[in-house]
């Protein structure tokens, strides 16, 4: 059984007024650049320098729900945590909440990209217990 917890990545969100559709409320495809932004940031923030260089990531896919609508005054807080990795790929939960409310949540699956070669790469160890301890 793990004794570490699996780490939970904050990073606050800011509204802006492009970010409102024509019904007063963030749009859902905000919600990607959102997602991308998070998991990126959160990269940057848990790998080593080394790997931020070498590796790059894409998105494969991406399933949100919408539990409540955002609007352009409102305080997002966007948390990410791994839930798995599988050779080049790892999944993650992204869930974007509203004080303690939840907004969205979305599930994702992202590949590991050589940064050189533009190929699926596979993670190493040491990376994936830094998403992912013992």
């Amino acid at each position: 059984m793990s004794t570490h917890a699996i780490p939970t990545f904050e990073h606050h969100i800011t509204i802006s007024p492009r970010d409102i559709d024509h019904m007063g409320h963030v749009n859902n495809a905000v919600y990607l650049q959102w997602v991308q932004e998070t998991i990126v940031n959160y990269w940057k923030h848990i790998a080593p320098t080394e790997a931020r260089t070498e590796l790059l990531w894409v998105a494969l896919k991406h399933e949100i729900t919408y539990r409540a609508p955002l609007f352009l005054d409102d305080n997002v807080e966007a948390l990410v945590t791994a839930t798995e990795t599988r050779g080049s790929r790892a999944s993650f939960k992204t869930i974007f909440k509203r004080g303690k409310d939840i907004s969205a949540e979305v599930i994702s699956s992202w590949c590991c990209i050589d940064a050189a070669t533009r190929k699926p790469r596979r993670l190493a160890h040491d990376i994936v217990r830094k998403f992912l301890p013992d």
